[in-house]
């Protein structure tokens, strides 16, 4: 029946996909002060971080990565997109969550990815975050 419906040659797969910031992030450290008196201090959040993007085949374990500046719908598109040329012809269901950068109507989902929203606030069904063992 997947043949008929999606052409020869054509392979359906299930990916998982989600993405993580990683790197740094400056810490105040402790300040002395008479007894009595609240420390105060300047506080500068600098962060030097990135996005890292991915998606996961949970019954083969091929995956797929990229890094970008932010989370957002512009650098999810860049994302979808590139995915969608290293599937080359074949046809994947895309689990995601409800994150509002992948929601967004600005999105133009490619004709060989199909996305599959996961119910909110249960990040223990996707397999890409379970196998890391955070849940």
């Amino acid at each position: 029946m997947f043949q008929k419906l999606f052409g020869q040659g054509k392979r359906l797969r299930y990916l998982c996909q989600d993405e993580t910031r990683l790197g740094l992030k400056t810490e105040t450290g402790k300040l002395i002060t008479a007894f009595g008196v609240k420390p105060v201090a300047p506080v500068l959040w600098k962060r030097d971080n990135f996005w890292l993007y991915g998606v996961v085949e949970p019954l083969s374990g091929w995956h797929f990565c990229q890094e970008y500046s932010h989370l957002n719908t512009e650098c999810f598109q860049q994302f979808i997109d590139a995915l969608a040329l290293e599937l080359g012809e074949d046809i994947a269901l895309i689990q995601i969550d409800q994150a509002g950068a992948h929601l967004t109507n600005k999105l133009r989902w490619p004709e060989n990815l199909i996305p599959v929203c996961q119910p909110a606030h249960s990040p223990e069904l996707n397999p890409i975050v379970s196998s890391l063992g955070i849940y």
